[in-house]
């Protein structure tokens, strides 16, 4: 076996310690930077990522905040709307209420009116018959005919009692 001659090792320790060089003037120089770039880019990357995330919600965060207060400011305008048409609509039904209140005291009256009307009639018309009554049972218990002027006089004087 040619590795264990003592009188080749003189040449391979060259060679080796001259490919040891190269090989380490290559991977020093060439690709630990580029590797090294490669990770301070991909580093960089994330910083901006995550730099433009925290920008991205703090807009989102002030865009809710504008929409909650918007909400809220259209949720006091929408019940300031409702108040005000109730109050109206309430305004409007009092008022024809109190006109159709007036309409019915009217016609109470008017209603009452005619009821005193018809009741001094009825009266009227229940003097008149007790009036006929009265001459007509004079005239069958006495057998005589009664005045209607005397049978009026009876009538008057008793309901005066």
């Amino acid at each position: 076996m040619p590795q264990l001659d003592v009188t080749t090792w003189p040449p391979q320790l060259f060679w080796l310690a001259v490919t040891f060089l190269v090989l380490y003037f290559i991977i020093s120089k060439i690709v630990i930077p580029r590797t090294g770039g490669v990770i301070e880019g991909r580093k960089n990357q994330i910083d901006s990522d995550l730099a433009a995330a925290q920008r991205f919600k703090a807009d989102t965060d002030k865009a809710v905040a504008e929409y909650e207060k918007s909400l809220a400011d259209a949720r006091s305008k929408a019940h300031g709307i409702a108040q005000e048409t109730r109050n109206k609509l309430s305004a409007e039904v009092d008022k024809e209420r109190s006109k159709l209140d007036g309409q019915l005291a009217a016609k109470i009256a008017e209603a009452e009116k005619a009821i005193q009307a018809t009741r001094a009639k009825a009266l009227a018309s229940v003097t008149d018959l007790a009036t006929d009554i009265a001459a007509e049972i004079v005239g069958r218990l006495t057998g005589t005919k009664a005045s209607a002027a005397d049978a009026a006089k009876a009538v008057a004087k008793a309901q005066g009692n």
